[in-house]
């Protein structure tokens, strides 16, 4: 395994690093807010899954809920990321019921950020039939961010675009092509994600993301792997403190979420694998003289 140390240590805040449930899925989600209020969270990412935060069970009573569980405990929403991969979700998908109920279920999604006054709303470009012409599904795609991403503006709520590795998407799967969607799209509230994983399995860099994306970037899930997976920092060989140092240096000003999926032994017990995050960054991002 590598040390994950950056190569020169930049000072970043730790405020910049959200707290998240993506591993908190057998747990209470008051479980998972009292955990982050504790680890000096004050923003979060949450995750839209049942049975933590699921959207379409959200009706107003349960949002207004959720807004006093979070102010109880001084914390606030920074992201709603629907779940969109495992789910039956696609906003790309040819079956005309599927993709619509996609799209409304992102509607929602932006009407809950607004409401808990979330500003980001986290978005895939779902997936094409293998067997069926791509440039099919990419217009899919394409109509249906442009959709969600308009409707998102009225409530004054922007959006990220994550690529996604080629098992999950055959649309979007790098820099380029996130580039590319996001200019089809031509939505000015739409930016990009960097997902440190999804980087590293397209064989791209930090350096590549700004070539091709530059400010257009506001969202980072800062996640270790081999160089696949959703694993907590020091459990994978990629390095995550030279990426965070990259990033610093070409003016990334946003916010970090470790997006460890509850798998494995982190679902059996999630805050130490997210404590243990918490502290590789902290000793990342300390200033060295």
């Amino acid at each position: 395994m590598g040390t994950n140390q950056p190569e020169h240590s930049v000072a970043i805040p730790t405020e910049r690093v959200l707290g998240s449930n993506f591993s908190y899925q057998h747990r209470p989600f008051d479980v998972f807010l009292d955990d982050m209020a504790a680890l000096g969270r004050r923003k979060l990412e949450l995750w839209g899954i049942a049975p933590q935060f699921h959207i379409p069970q959200l009706d107003n009573a349960a949002i207004r809920a959720v807004r006093r569980q979070l102010s109880d405990r001084q914390l606030e929403a920074h992201c709603v990321t629907v779940e969109q991969v495992m789910y039956p979700v696609n906003i790309a998908s040819p079956v005309d019921w599927l993709r619509n109920d996609s799209i409304a279920l992102f509607r929602r999604a932006a009407q809950v950020c607004n409401e808990l006054q979330a500003p980001l709303l986290f978005l895939t470009p779902g997936r094409g039939f293998e067997d069926e012409d791509l440039q099919r599904a990419w217009r899919r795609s394409v109509d249906a961010l442009g959709e969600i991403a308009s409707y998102a503006a009225t409530l004054g709520v922007d959006c990220v675009l994550e690529p996604l590795q080629r098992v999950e998407s055959n649309l979007v799967n790098d820099s380029q092509a996130l580039r590319r969607m996001i200019d089809d799209v031509g939505a000015s509230n739409l930016g990009a994600v960097l997902d440190t994983v999804a980087m590293a399995a397209a064989g791209e860099t930090v350096q590549d993301y700004v070539r091709n994306l530059d400010t257009l970037i506001r969202h980072v899930h800062l996640i270790d792997g081999c160089p696949t997976g959703h694993l907590a920092w020091g459990d994978g060989d990629l390095p995550l403190g030279t990426y965070v140092a990259e990033l610093e240096r070409a003016g990334y000003d946003g916010y970090f979420t470790f997006e460890l999926f509850g798998d494995g032994t982190y679902a059996f017990d999630p805050r130490p694998a997210l404590e243990r995050c918490l502290n590789a960054f902290d000793r990342a991002v300390e200033p060295r003289t």
